[in-house]
C-alpha cells in the first residue's frame, strides 16, 4: 500500500472514530435535559426534540466514562482494565449523574482493590454507554471487541445482561465503522445476526430481546418510536435500552435522524442518545454530525477539543 493510500485510510478512520466519540457526546448532551421524561412529555414540550436545549451541551457520566476509555487507549496503545479503572476514579465527578452503585465502585478502586473485584451485579447499561472507543479501536476483530468490551464492563457491571449489553453496543459500533469505511450499506438482518452471535453465550435472554427490534420496519420517526416503545421499557436496564439504541441507527438513514429518534424515545434518553450517536457516528463519520450540535458542546479541560485530541492521538499511533 502506498503512503498516500495509508494516509487516506487513516483519514477515513479518524473521521469515523471521531464521529463515534463525538456522537456519544452529542447524543448524551441532547438527551440529558429530558432524561426520565416519557415520550409524551417530550413531544408535548418540544414536538420532536432536535436541538440542544441547554446553551452549553453538558455531558453526563456516559461521556465522562468514555473519556476514561479514550485516555486508556492513548496511554497504553490498547485497552488495559486496570488503567481504565484508575481513569474512572480519577475523572469521577458525582455531579455528572452517576448511579449510586458507581460511588461504591469508585471508592473500592481508590482503596486499591483490583479492577476485577470492584464491580457490582448491576444489569444496567453503564457498561454499554461508554464503550464506543473499544468498538472503534478493535473494529477489524469482533473477538477482540468482545474480549475487551467484557473487561471494560466488568470494572463496574458483572451481571450477564450488563456484559451482553456492552458487547452488543461495542459490536454495533465496530460493524458500523467497518461498513462506513468500505461504503457498504447496512444490511439489517445480517447486522442483527452478527450482534446476536456475539452475545448469545453471555446472556440468552439478552440475545432473544433483540428479536423485538428486528421486527420493526422503517417508517416515520414517530411510527418507529411507537413501535420501539411497544417492545421495550427504555429504562437504564441494558436489555431494554441497548436494543432500542441500535434500532435507532438501523431504522434511520442519517446521523441526525438516528439521534433525534433516540432522544425522543423517552426514558433513559441521555444514554440511549449516547449509544445511538456512537453507532451512527461510526458509520456516517464526524463530517456528518450537524455543526449546530457540535458547537454548543462543553469545551473545558476535558471537553470537546480534548476528546478530539485523544482520538487524534489514538488514530495517529495505529
Amino acid at each position: 500500500m502506498t503512503e498516500a493510500a495509508v494516509n487516506s485510510d487513516k483519514e477515513q478512520l479518524l473521521d469515523k472514530f471521531l464521529g463515534s466519540a463525538l456522537g456519544t457526546f452529542v447524543g448524551d448532551a441532547m438527551g440529558e435535559p429530558v432524561e426520565g421524561w416519557p415520550h409524551t412529555a417530550i413531544y408535548s414540550r418540544f414536538g420532536l426534540l432536535d436541538t440542544m436545549v441547554r446553551a452549553e451541551g453538558r455531558y453526563t457520566d456516559d461521556t465522562q466514562m468514555m473519556i476514561g476509555i479514550l485516555e486508556t487507549l492513548v496511554e497504553r496503545g490498547g485497552f488495559d482494565p486496570a488503567v481504565c479503572a484508575a481513569k474512572f476514579a480519577e475523572n469521577f465527578d458525582p455531579a455528572r449523574g452517576y448511579g449510586r452503585r458507581i460511588f461504591d465502585v469508585v471508592e473500592r478502586i481508590r482503596q486499591g482493590l483490583p479492577w476485577d473485584q470492584v464491580g457490582t451485579d448491576s444489569f444496567g447499561n453503564g457498561g454499554a454507554m461508554r464503550i464506543a472507543p473499544i468498538g472503534c479501536f478493535y473494529c477489524r476483530d469482533l473477538q477482540a471487541i468482545k474480549k475487551n468490551a467484557i473487561m471494560s464492563a466488568r470494572i463496574t457491571h458483572n451481571h450477564p445482561e450488563g456484559l451482553a449489553g456492552a458487547v452488543a453496543q461495542a459490536t454495533a459500533v465496530g460493524l458500523a465503522l467497518q461498513c462506513g469505511l468500505s461504503n457498504e450499506p447496512i444490511e439489517p438482518e445480517k447486522f442483527w445476526d452478527r450482534i446476536t452471535a456475539q452475545v448469545i453465550d453471555i446472556d440468552k435472554g439478552f440475545a432473544e430481546s433483540l428479536d423485538g427490534i428486528k421486527s420493526v420496519p422503517k417508517r416515520s420517526v414517530i411510527g418507529i418510536i411507537q413501535a420501539i416503545r411497544d417492545w421495550y421499557g427504555l429504562s437504564l436496564r441494558a436489555i431494554e435500552s441497548v436494543p432500542a439504541a441500535i434500532g435507532a441507527f438501523v431504522l434511520t438513514d442519517s446521523f441526525r435522524d438516528a439521534v433525534v429518534l433516540a432522544v425522543n424515545l423517552g426514558g433513559d434518553t441521555d444514554t440511549i442518545g449516547a449509544m445511538a450517536g456512537a453507532i451512527a457516528g461510526a458509520y456516517y463519520g464526524y463530517s456528518q454530525i450537524p455543526q449546530e450540535w457540535l458547537d454548543p458542546l462543553e469545551n473545558g479541560a476535558k471537553g470537546r477539543d480534548y476528546v478530539i485530541d485523544c482520538v487524534n492521538q489514538i488514530v495517529s499511533s495505529l
